[in-house]
């Protein structure tokens, strides 16, 4: 029939041209036509044939019932099915698979016990909803209440047997089966390998009769997943043929294992390399860290999908190159595509590193366009992109608008309450968490006892710490162990400190150590904390940061000698200070300062008004805090030197290019110094600016004169 090739080829005017000429039209003729619309997914046009026909047959019917399930349509198609004037096997299975295939497994039911006739269709229909839906106890009932099942279904019922990794009952029926094609074979070698039983995958390897490219591609898969690459590499050699599934699987064994070159190797070796192909190894290149290699790969890709570029993108953030993955993630909505949740989420990360939250913002206007901003998913990632990016109201609206949160999204919030320094924020959600019937866990706790630390709850902290096992069964571990040592050293309880250290159940590593160098140095005790940096020295001797910090403490004690001792021990192991930068996103660009820095185009207008609010800052009763300069020079060049610090320049370069009213946000990547942090309270005052200033350690608020750590951190 004419209308039909038509629509067959894509042809629909034509084939509608045709029609209209006809001078009758018979139910077959309007049946093709709703056939055809539906074939090219023009449902609506389907549906006016339907309507206008004077007179229907059951094939229209059901041909339109099927049109309704494939829309997933399921209240039209059941409004449908009870006009029926008359229903055959075929529409009664049309309407069991349409709740099946969309996991209302209990309305296919009932439409399978009202079915008048039932034939293999209608079991097997039934069967499969409740193996795809996980009702395997389900699967067996129906399955055991009769004899005369087809292969199809045997292999249906072992294949959710395996799935939910139920092996010894997927033997079982293996064995009990009358006839046992490749798939039956296949399905019990897949279980044993994905599982780790790879003795028994083998064993039923070498029984199967007739080995397929699937079989043998199980065993490689099976070995590779269990890091038994040299088992992987003899099966692949052995292959009579393979398929790039085979191909894939070994080549990300060597991914896997970061051996890159023969993963390259096999891939140049591929008769047809595929998308995953591709995929792959762009990954692999840019998880070992060589972002160049991964450039390449990606720029030669003969095509690319939303993974390929989720993986460079991934590849430029997770190596530090947080701008040139922000400029690939516009490049990607240039080219037009789609923007999976995965896609989001990276980039939104990326913002959070690099604080550009004026590209979150615009990141988070298309999630919502998308629908994606109520699931967890991207969700908890533009709680992180607001947390980290200084804006903590923000984050916590977008808290509110998951629709179920998770522990990450719970957990997120806690942990972003308290770098903020708001402790008791914190401690209320920790409450409303609780309350929500949601069990905290080990990352709770380290966010919980976080905020009692920033905000000097000690009381509070050592409650939560020392009940956390009664009440949540949670045991402590070292980063739980670290924020009580924080918390007690910071309230100067340094005594208390040193004896949780001694009854730790565990040696204490560096971040602990490390916490009790930093409560010297705020207290002073010079002692303790040439003992903590030993200690530390032992495990990390590249730990710069240790260095600085024990030089701080000398510094501050005027011990000059030490200062410089511990500079030329510095040079002698090789180990070098981590230059500090600041940076503000201005007008969607990120600038970045150094101490000094003179590349800046606006520095000269940038010294200059430091000078000014120096001067002003002073008669407001400004001292500069020259002992923090680890240098024995004269007090004038100590204020010299410190005016100039990167997160000075930055605030400055703010306040020039950011009209009033607005917060600034400026990022360091080192914790603040006792000097900048007393003179941004001053800036704040004088200017009149909410100043939001992100450490390596934590956020500061400066407003008015006074900051949300209340000079505890």
């Amino acid at each position: 029939m004419a209308i039909t090739a038509y629509m067959r080829s894509g042809q629909c005017e034509a084939a509608l041209h045709i029609f209209n000429t006809m001078p009758r039209r018979s139910p077959v003729s309007c049946n093709a036509m709703i056939s055809g619309y539906l074939l090219n997914g023009k449902f609506d046009l389907a549906r006016e044939v339907f309507d206008e026909m004077p007179e229907r047959d059951l094939f229209s019917w059901n041909v339109m019932l099927s049109g309704y399930v494939r829309n997933r349509n399921l209240g039209a198609a059941r409004a449908l099915f009870e006009r029926m004037p008359l229903r055959d096997v075929v529409s009664w299975n049309t309407l069991l698979s349409g709740y099946a295939q969309n996991g209302y497994v209990d309305e296919a039911r009932k439409v399978f016990e009202m079915m008048p006739n039932k034939n293999g269709i209608s079991w097997n229909g039934l069967l499969a909803a409740y193996v795809q839906n996980g009702r395997i106890d389900d699967a067996r009932m129906l399955f055991e209440s009769k004899m005369d099942w087809e292969l199809v279904s045997w292999n249906c019922l072992m294949g959710g047997y395996v799935r939910k990794k139920s092996l010894v009952d997927a033997q079982k029926l293996f064995d009990l089966m009358p006839i046992k094609d490749e798939v039956s074979w296949n399905t019990m070698i897949t279980g044993y390998a994905q599982n780790g039983e790879l003795s028994e995958a083998r064993r039923m390897f070498e029984a199967c009769p007739t080995r397929d490219v699937f079989a043998w591609t199980a065993m490689v898969s099976g070995y590779v997943q269990h890091d038994m690459l040299d088992e992987a590499r003899r099966t692949f050699d052995e292959m009579p043929v393979k398929n790039p599934v085979s191909w894939n699987a070994i080549i990300a064994g060597y991914v896997r294992c970061k051996r890159m070159d023969i993963a390259r190797e096999l891939f140049e070796a591929m008769p047809c390399p595929n998308i995953s192909s591709w995929n792959t190894m762009l990954t692999g290149y840019a998880q070992s860290g060589d972002i160049a290699q991964a450039r390449t790969m990606f720029d030669r890709m003969p095509q690319r999908d939303s993974i390929s570029w989720a993986a460079m993108i991934s590849g430029y953030a997770q190596n530090g190159y947080s701008e040139e993955a922000l400029r690939l993630f516009v490049e990607m909505k240039r080219e037009g595509e789609r923007l999976s949740r995965s896609s989001y989420t990276i980039a939104l990360s990326t913002c959070a590193e690099i604080s550009a939250l004026e590209l979150g913002k615009q990141l988070h206007g298309r999630v919502i366009k998308a629908g994606n901003e109520t699931g967890c998913y991207v969700g908890n990632a533009l709680l992180v992109m607001y947390s980290k990016c200084g804006s903590i109201e923000e984050a916590f609206d977008v808290f509110n608008g998951i629709e179920a949160k998770d522990i990450v999204s719970w957990n997120t919030m806690i942990a972003g309450y308290a770098r903020h320094g708001f402790g008791k924020k914190a401690l209320i959600v920790f409450e409303s968490m609780k309350a929500a019937g949601i069990t905290p866990d080990d990352v709770t706790m380290v966010g919980v006892l976080s905020a009692c630390s920033h905000t000097g709850l000690v009381e509070r902290g050592t409650k939560y710490f020392y009940s956390m096992k009664k009440d949540y069964g949670i045991i402590a571990n070292p980063k739980h162990y670290t924020c009580m040592i924080d918390l007690l050293g910071r309230a100067g309880r340094l005594e208390e400190a040193q004896n949780l250290i001694r009854n730790m159940p565990f040696e204490p590593d560096a971040a602990t150590w490390g916490a009790v160098l930093g409560a010297s140095r705020i207290h002073g005790n010079t002692e303790l904390g040439e003992k903590a940096a030993k200690i530390i020295f032992e495990m990390e001797p590249e730990n710069a940061g240790m260095y600085v910090l024990l030089s701080n403490l000398y510094a501050a004690s005027g011990r000059w000698g030490d200062v410089g001792r511990m500079r030329l021990k510095m040079r002698d192991k090789g180990v070098k200070k981590v230059p500090g930068y600041s940076w503000v996103e201005v007008q969607n660009k990120v600038h970045t300062f150094s101490v000094g820095d003179s590349v800046h185009p606006e520095k000269d207008k940038i010294y200059a008004f430091l000078e000014e609010l120096d001067l002003k800052m002073k008669r407001e009763g400004y001292v500069c805090s020259t002992k923090l300069v680890l240098h024995d020079v004269e007090e004038e060049e100590k204020e010299h030197m410190l005016r100039y610090h990167s997160e000075k320049l930055a605030v400055a370069f703010a306040i020039l290019s950011i009209p009033p009213g607005r917060p600034i946000r400026v990022v360091k990547n080192l914790r603040v110094c006792e000097d900048c942090h007393n003179a941004l309270k001053h800036i704040s005052k004088i200017e009149g600016r909410l100043i939001i200033l992100r450490d390596s350690y934590r956020f500061h608020h400066f407003s008015d004169g006074l900051c949300s750590c209340g000079d505890y951190w």
